[in-house]
């Protein structure tokens, strides 16, 4: 729309400018040649609603919570917080809150499969009274978890006045004075309620003992509890790969690789069966599910991925057997250029919904894409994450990092995705149209270490040269010689309403801001 000047004031402004992302803190960092245990790798990354707690989980089936500390500091309510003027420099800080067992290692004696106790996904409920809610899954048993704060209980006091006790429990001659003017009643009661503290235990000698009573009292000193409220059992037979709460703040779905269940948070011994794509041959199978996700706001609406790269948007009001999609996304592939890992990487691994639900972030081996679920005729946009590793396909499907499973993540404006890669990088890209931010950051103290890298190591330069929908900078290094397939960053999550990223390197986490 063309005019005066009033249009032209309401022109809409160009992409936001790239963000400078500065480390912020890191939890569990690893020393110069220090092994790392396997159970102690995170598998799990999860902010809440409100950005000010922060759960991770690892394989060994623990769940770690983090709470916010700059906003408690002043006091006040988060608005409140907001409007006062602090230094532009400030940034989040967390601290560790608590920790429990989720999960234990199981076995499926009917199978003969042994049942890991890693954590697949974590889900924060709705908080009430103070109290944290969460959902924890590992492949096959899901966990609704209540952690809450308990005033410590101790002991203050005995009941016998230490004064009247002497030696070995042998009382002072005050005390037996008192106790021969004793008058006794029927059935061997006394009447003197002082010597209702003293023991009626006799030594073999003949002498009386004191019994010193503790006196149990509420302190102000309080302690976390994490208390199991459901486990969610028995429901699926293949690995457990997504939950995602509803918006109504009752329901959750989980999905394995061929069903989704839709379950009542207050109900754990019963779950409908939304979406079967079990053909009644398996021999006929040709795609799985990878993950799912309801809508942020409509609670009738989910979406769900699959190993053949598209994903499917259903209704939960047009029947109670979901085998029908009402959107279908994915993309065409382009003429001659199949091959044999054409399916392998077009498999998404992760799919998120932008905050206001309009548009869905899916992450597959070699791209992100964001698309607009009012047009399904493909993404509105594509980001290639390491185009430069394309050549080398035959030895990531040799070494089966090719099946890798990588997440990502929007910020809450939705103006920016994320996702992560080898060598413990990640990358950041601007998705406002015309937006040509495309930053790649290393998980440690120095996260733009490789942006300012000796041009001898061109592998590294190559990475940060790599730009948006779909398009290679030419000079790329395609070797990849210098990057290191067992140090990937799969895990990542994005603050809700900040520009703050926590993501983990094995057991790391390291958080950044901007």
């Amino acid at each position: 729309m063309t005019g005066g000047d009033g249009d032209a004031s309401a022109a809409p402004a160009g992409p936001p400018s790239p963000l400078d992302w500065k480390f912020s803190q890191v939890f569990g960092e690893r020393t110069a040649g220090e092994e790392v245990q396997e159970v102690d790798i995170i598998s799990a990354i999860e902010f809440d609603k409100s950005g000010d707690h922060l759960a991770t989980g690892d394989r060994g089936g623990r769940v770690v919570l983090f709470e916010r500390t700059d906003t408690k500091e002043h006091g006040g309510s988060r608005k409140d917080v907001e409007k006062t003027d602090y230094p532009s420099s400030r940034h989040p800080e967390f601290r560790y809150k608590t920790e429990f067992q989720s999960h234990e290692p199981e076995f499926d004696y009917l199978k003969s499969l042994e049942i890991e106790e890693k954590i697949n996904k974590i889900k924060w409920c709705h908080t009430t009274n103070g109290a944290l809610f969460l959902l924890s899954t590992n492949d096959k048993t899901i966990k609704f978890w209540k952690v809450q704060e308990k005033k410590v209980k101790k002991i203050a006091d005995v009941n016998m006045d230490p004064l009247k006790a002497v030696g070995n429990g042998s009382l002072a001659s005050s005390s037996i004075s008192s106790i021969n003017n004793l008058s006794h009643i029927a059935n061997g009661e006394c009447t003197n309620k002082s010597y209702t503290s003293l023991t009626k235990d006799f030594s073999s000698s003949g002498a009386i003992q004191s019994l010193r009573l503790p006196v149990v009292v509420t302190s102000n000193e309080t302690s976390l509890v994490a208390r199991c409220r459901r486990v969610y059992a028995h429901a699926h037979d293949y690995h457990i790969n997504s939950i995602s709460n509803n918006s109504d703040g009752e329901t959750f779905i989980s999905a394995d690789d061929l069903r989704i269940n839709l379950w009542n948070l207050e109900i754990s011994n019963q779950s409908f069966n939304i979406v079967d794509v079990k053909p009644a041959n398996m021999e006929d199978l040709t795609e799985v599910i990878t993950s799912a996700e309801f809508h942020p706001t409509h609670c009738n609406t989910l979406a769900y991925s699959s190993s053949k790269g598209s994903i499917r948007l259903i209704d939960l009001r047009q029947s109670a057997l979901c085998d029908r999609h009402s959107t279908l996304f994915e993309e065409q592939e382009s003429p001659g250029s199949r091959s044999f890992f054409t399916e392998i990487i077009a498999s998404i691994s992760d799919i998120k919904f932008a905050r206001d639900g309009r548009y869905i972030l899916s992450r597959d081996y070699m791209t992100l894409k964001l698309w607009d679920i009012n047009m399904n005729s493909g993404p509105v946009s594509t980001f290639q994450v390491h185009e430069h590793l394309r050549p080398r396909l035959c030895d990531l499907y040799e070494n089966d990092s090719i099946f890798d499973k990588f997440e990502c993540c929007l910020s809450g404006d939705g103006q920016r995705v994320a996702t992560g890669s080898y060598s413990n990088l990640f990358r950041v890209f601007g998705s406002s149209p015309n937006s040509t931010e495309a930053t790649t950051l290393e998980a440690s103290k120095n996260p733009m270490r490789r942006q300012v890298q000796p041009p001898a190591r061109s592998l590294s330069s190559s990475i940060t040269r790599v730009v948006r929908r779909g398009v290679e900078s030419p000079g790329n290094d395609t070797n990849g010689n210098s990057f290191d397939f067992t140090t990937k960053l799969l895990h990542l999550a994005w603050h809700p309403s900040e520009n703050s990223i926590a993501c983990a390197a094995a057991n790391s986490l390291y958080m950044y801001y901007a």
